[in-house]
């Protein structure tokens, strides 16, 4: 079990910072060097949780001002569910910085194109579409499933967004399928899964770092900061004065999950990758644990 209270080295794929006062900083999976105390107390709270799911927790939580995180099965795979809309609209901008996309191009698409839950998109099928921008906008803040699909058609499916993100440096987390089935969940089934620790990395690189240009991060975190569905869950454990911005997931076979970039008044951001697998207990019972984890949070500043 990959369980650590520590201060991660900054080496590796660079993640600029220059406001913090760091050239560069590295989100590394593997921890270097211990922060010391705190371990046994992380590592009892975090077992607990987990055992009130019923199956795997997974956390990654690296405070960016001080270097200090602690994980929880950082490097073990989970299913993404719908939290790949947040890397799904971060390719969409990377491909905009290029001039490979518009976020004014209209898609347009007909009624057999929707699937369950589709809050948005249904209401523009087979009439004017949604912008490109509509589409990253309503997949991530509402997480429709349907603007999630397109967004894949947009750039060549699955496949193309697990390349991309070969191509950023996160070597783990792949997408193999789409809405709905990528949600099954099933154990040890490979597809459509990340780990906390890679999760997080790849979060703080697009929202944080220089994989976008600085107007299109801002843009992915305006539509995290905007979303609606993680109330109950690290947003849930964090003071309300604190700037969140999450995507959360929901998927069979009690997977569930929340990624998240956090603001404290006052000083830098803290990134967040929080995963349920395999759980046994209800959903309402899952949502508090993700709560519990914001309150760890909460106790690093």
């Amino acid at each position: 079990m990959d369980l650590s209270l520590t201060r991660r080295t900054l080496i590796g794929t660079a993640l600029c910072l220059p406001a913090l006062g760091l050239s560069t900083l590295a989100l590394a999976a593997n921890a270097q060097e211990t922060a010391g105390e705190g371990d046994d107390n992380i590592e009892h709270r975090l077992a607990a949780l987990e055992k009130r799911t019923g199956g795997r927790l997974g956390v990654s939580v690296l405070d960016t001002q001080t270097s200090i995180s602690f994980g929880y099965r950082g490097s073990e795979a989970f299913p993404m569910c719908s939290t790949f809309k947040a890397l799904a609209a971060g390719f969409v901008l990377a491909r905009v910085d290029k001039g490979q996309e518009s976020l004014e191009r209209r898609v347009t698409y007909g009624r057999d194109k929707l699937v369950d839950y589709s809050p948005l998109s249904e209401k523009h099928a087979d009439t004017d579409g949604m912008t490109i921008a509509e589409l990253c906008e309503a997949a991530v803040t509402v997480s429709d499933n349907t603007a999630g699909n397109l967004l894949l058609e947009s750039f060549g499916g699955p496949p193309a967004l697990t390349d991309w993100l070969r191509s950023i440096g996160d070597g783990t987390t792949r997408l193999d399928r789409t809405e709905p089935t990528l949600n099954e969940g099933r154990k040890e089934d490979p597809r459509d899964t990340t780990a906390p620790d890679a999760m997080l990395d790849t979060l703080g690189n697009l929202t944080l770092g220089s994989v976008l240009a600085e107007p299109s991060s801002e843009r992915l975190i305006a539509w995290l900061v905007a979303s609606t569905t993680g109330k109950e869950r690290l947003r849930a454990g964090l003071p309300q004065d604190w700037k969140v911005g999450d995507k959360t997931g929901t998927g069979q076979n009690g997977s569930l999950g929340d990624i998240a970039v956090i603001w404290p008044p006052d000083r830098g951001p803290i990134v967040a990758a929080v995963y349920i697998a395999e759980a046994t207990a209800p959903v309402k019972d899952l949502n508090p644990i993700f709560a519990e984890v914001g309150k760890m949070i909460t106790e690093m500043v």
